[in-house]
């Protein structure tokens, strides 16, 4: 039975964190949610929660209230992210054999909106200090195996010459032959659309520098929220649910388009993307999708809803991408106002990551893929105390295996007008950003 919680949340003085947060990602087993210099990084672990099957969110969410209503909750700063925390991340499937995990740090360092704050969690007895806290950072940061001053994008090659990349579950062909009967199932009437993935296995004999990928990732895209949860690591442009206080918001992201494809284009890049994307009956049929997907789910727990009337293009250094934004204001279910974890219950998997109908889509992924997901596509992110909490989409990441291996997935969104030549090589655009981090050429 897991001991009551004591946390004690103080100021930390701006000037410590120059860098932004992207300057404490120095451990291999950092916990981390940035994005530009702002978030979370969380360092050690007090308490552990895993679940795996259809009833992982709500499970999650049942630990997580209980642990906190008992806890000793000491905060200086109070605002989203202060006193306790848990980092999660989420199996995509239901059946899948991958524990979703929560994570409570022992130390997490904050940013948000200019401020800075330290956040010491215990299950021991003893006073809390201030003092404590920063001797406890300073031990975690001190102690670091990789705690080299970060390096910039330019710096990070030299993998390129000894890393290997391999096929993984299916070759190439096979899974272009997936993408062709998926969309043979589409043409029957069956769904709408369907998102397939693969995945691709890189070989680092040097050893894989965990906190380096995090720093190039958190440094080259950073529009993207890096996460860093168990050897889960990536950069996802695609917010599932963010919710403060009573305001919800999502980012939908559904139609992509290679940046390299522009090279020789005549005319503003920016300009080419809006008329491929904007102007393609393909890419805006997947996109209102999985707009319809988000906010048909979300409409239950919500008495006021928002979303861009035109989708935009969202920039990215690999892709652009068709992008919308949704806002709610939550409503009271049952007489509360309903946690993340309920609201991810309700949402995942959308139909950005599955396809519509979900039932038969998920049923369709697991025939094709010929792979266990694992926490690919799944919520990854951050709860606290108070409900407040981020969780984005586990999306343009990996899954480090080994201290040498590193397993790395993207899809795509299928629907009546894909080829799959073009849906193979959008994959390889989706790599990109963990192959870079790697120091692995594409």
């Amino acid at each position: 039975m897991t001991r009551t919680l004591r946390t004690l949340t103080v100021p930390l003085d701006g000037e410590s964190t120059p860098g932004g947060l992207p300057s404490y990602l120095v451990r291999d087993d950092v916990l981390c949610w940035t994005r530009r210099e702002a978030g979370l990084v969380g360092f050690g672990e007090v308490a552990r929660f895993t679940a795996t099957g259809p009833e992982r969110f709500l499970e999650a969410d049942i630990w997580w209230r209980h642990l906190v209503i008992e806890a000793d909750i000491t905060d200086h700063v109070e605002c989203p992210g202060t006193g306790p925390v848990a980092f999660g991340s989420f199996a995509f499937s239901k059946v899948s054999a991958h524990e979703s995990r929560l994570i409570v740090p022992e130390i997490v360092v904050g940013v948000r909106d200019g401020r800075a704050w330290l956040t010491q969690i215990t299950a021991d007895d003893g006073e809390l200090t201030e003092e404590g806290a920063l001797a406890a950072l300073r031990g975690w940061l001190e102690g670091s195996a990789t705690g080299e001053t970060p390096a910039e994008p330019a710096a990070a090659v030299g993998l390129s010459g000894t890393a290997t990349l391999e096929t993984g579950s299916l070759s190439e062909e096979d899974w272009m032959a997936a993408v062709a009967a998926g969309v043979a199932e589409i043409r029957t009437g069956k769904l709408e659309k369907l998102v397939l993935a693969r995945d691709v296995v890189a070989t680092v004999p040097d050893g894989v520098n965990a906190a380096e990928v995090l720093r190039q990732l958190a440094i080259r895209y950073r529009e993207c929220w890096t996460y860093g949860v168990d050897g889960l690591v990536g950069a996802t442009p695609e917010m599932l649910i963010q919710v403060e206080g009573r305001t919800a918001q999502a980012r939908v992201l559904a139609g992509t388009l290679d940046r390299r494809d522009a090279v020789g284009e005549a005319g503003l890049p920016l300009d080419y993307a809006e008329r491929v994307l904007a102007g393609s009956e393909k890419q805006r049929h997947e996109h209102e999708i999985a707009i319809q997907s988000l906010t048909t789910q979300l409409a239950p727990f919500s008495e006021a809803m928002n979303a861009h009337s035109e989708p935009f293009i969202l920039e990215l250094p690999n892709v652009w991408h068709l992008a919308s934004d949704v806002k709610a204001e939550l409503t009271e279910v049952e007489g509360h106002v309903p946690t993340c974890l309920a609201l991810i219950n309700a949402l995942h998997p959308t139909a950005a990551v599955c396809g519509t109908p979900t039932q038969v889509a998920g049923a369709l992924i697991r025939k094709l893929e010929h792979m266990d997901r694992g926490p690919y596509a799944g919520p990854v992110g951050w709860l606290d105390a108070a409900g407040n909490g981020e969780w984005g989409i586990a999306l343009r990441g990996a899954v480090i295996e080994s201290p040498t291996t590193v397993r790395l997935y993207a899809g795509c969104g299928i629907v009546e007008g894909s080829h799959p030549e073009a849906e193979l090589a959008e994959t390889w655009a989706k790599f990109r950003p963990m192959l870079e981090s790697l120091g692995i050429s594409s």
